[in-house]
């Protein structure tokens, strides 16, 4: 598990050019590409949801995706916590299967 802050150096992005990754409009489409696959999608998006981060693509959502789970969720308080437990129980069933 990554410190806060620690996991941007893994990060997918981390060789990109940020106006590649802070765009409008269907250029996010593009922008969210770069994150599939990311091996710290969970640790990004978790901290924009964390912080609030209002612009630029984030662990594959778009500002306007972020706005709506925002909405949809306010009663989650520590958005890392929450994707981590999920990514686990995923984990967790995908061994279960192949067992």
């Amino acid at each position: 598990m990554f410190e806060q802050g620690d996991w941007r150096v893994t990060a997918a992005c981390r060789d990109q050019n940020p106006d590649q990754l802070f765009v409008r409009g269907a250029e996010q489409r593009k922008a969210r590409m770069v994150c599939f696959g990311c091996p710290v999608r969970t640790e990004c998006l978790s901290e924009a949801l964390d912080n609030k981060i209002e612009f630029g693509v984030w662990g594959g959502m778009t500002e306007r995706e972020r706005r709506a789970l925002l909405r949809r969720r306010p009663d989650v308080r520590n958005w890392r916590e929450l994707l981590e437990a999920a990514r686990q129980q995923y984990v967790d069933f995908d061994e279960y299967q192949v067992s």
